[in-house]
């Protein structure tokens, strides 16, 4: 089969090509595993974070991706949710213990045993990849594989969001950074909470633009101050300047949830700018997003088939991931970059 590897960690501002397309054999589906065939991957920020060393496979060579489509091909002697045909997405969270208090609690996302779709496991930049079966999800037949795809992780971890940011109707709502996952909660929220207004944040004119043209009350630069403070506002950029302005921009008692798996070092000075009275009094909070739980991707997956969410995208062939994964660094974004694996 065909593939994308990660071989060596490297800093795309150096190496514009990090992932290596190469040939290796289909894997063979064991106990209750399914073997999918790849039609679709979403690309995401994480995977940055794999490649730049931020967040590593622990072993060399890996395919990267976690926002998979595909359809089942064959599976393994234990496998029995799924038959030959069926069409199935795979998310970030690979696999967990399923037996810790953290697991049994609904918390599987915090398992120490926490394993990650491309990072810890082979993922979806491939023709071919096998899964747990209960870490497969159907996937609601009002979607395109392309649709589909992004809303396995940019939906469901902007799902997870905004739970953890604790809004009501009729609250204000922020956004810091318009990519992947922004403009589907911005899509999420004006059908859970249809009387809140949004505001981006974001640094480049074509997001904010975007942003309008879906519905922002207002869109601004990271530095700018929106017209009011912000009840919760959420943070899907990979730097810290974004944080410290969103801090300042809260209401008394409002929340910051902090969408990233990792951020990067380039502006981590920015930090130093904290001022107690000015980010932090007046009982504000700051909520990091861990992973996302098997109850998110279904119950985002169903929220968005009802409500009809559908994600912007655009598409690139497989073996232009590299193209893809570039302009994603460079913020050349509008909506969600998705991989036709199609052979």
């Amino acid at each position: 089969m065909k593939a994308m590897t990660i071989n060596r960690i490297v800093d795309l501002r150096e190496d514009n090509r990090p992932l290596q397309g190469t040939e290796m054999p289909a894997p063979n589906p064991v106990q209750d595993e399914l073997l999918i065939r790849v039609t679709a991957c979403g690309v995401c920020h994480t995977e940055l974070d794999e490649i730049e060393g931020r967040t590593p496979p622990p072993q060399l060579p890996m395919i990267p991706g976690h926002q998979v489509v595909g359809q089942v091909v064959d599976f393994g002697p234990e496998a029995k949710r799924f038959k030959t045909g069926n069409r199935v997405g795979v998310a970030w969270i690979f696999s967990a213990c399923g037996t810790c208090a953290l697991c049994r609690s609904g918390q599987e996302n915090l398992c120490a045993d926490f394993k990650a779709t491309g990072r810890d496991a082979h993922g979806g930049y491939a023709e071919y990849m096998t899964v747990p079966e209960r870490f497969a999800y159907a996937i609601p037949d009002i979607f395109s594989d392309f649709e589909a795809a992004p809303l396995l992780c940019a939906g469901a971890i902007g799902y997870r969001s905004l739970h953890l940011a604790g809004l009501t109707n009729g609250q204000r709502l922020g956004l810091t950074g318009f990519g992947a996952s922004g403009h589907l909660m911005m899509k999420l929220a004006a059908h859970l909470y249809p009387d809140t207004k949004v505001y981006v944040f974001a640094r480049s004119q074509p997001e904010r633009e975007f942003a309008k043209d879906l519905g922002a009350t207002w869109a601004g630069n990271t530095v700018e101050s929106a017209p009011h403070k912000l009840d919760a506002v959420i943070d899907t950029t990979p730097a810290w300047q974004p944080v410290v302005e969103a801090l300042r921009s809260l209401a008394p008692g409002g929340r910051l949830v902090i969408n990233a798996i990792r951020k990067e070092r380039a502006d981590q000075e920015y930090l130093l700018k904290l001022d107690y009275p000015a980010h932090m009094w007046l009982e504000k909070e700051i909520k990091s997003v861990a992973n996302v739980t098997r109850r998110d991707v279904t119950t985002f997956l169903s929220l968005a088939a009802k409500m009809g969410i559908k994600p912007e995208f655009q598409v690139y062939p497989l073996a232009e991931a590299n193209q893809a994964l570039v302009e994603l660094k460079t913020r050349k974004i509008q909506g969600a970059k998705v991989l036709s694996c199609k052979p």
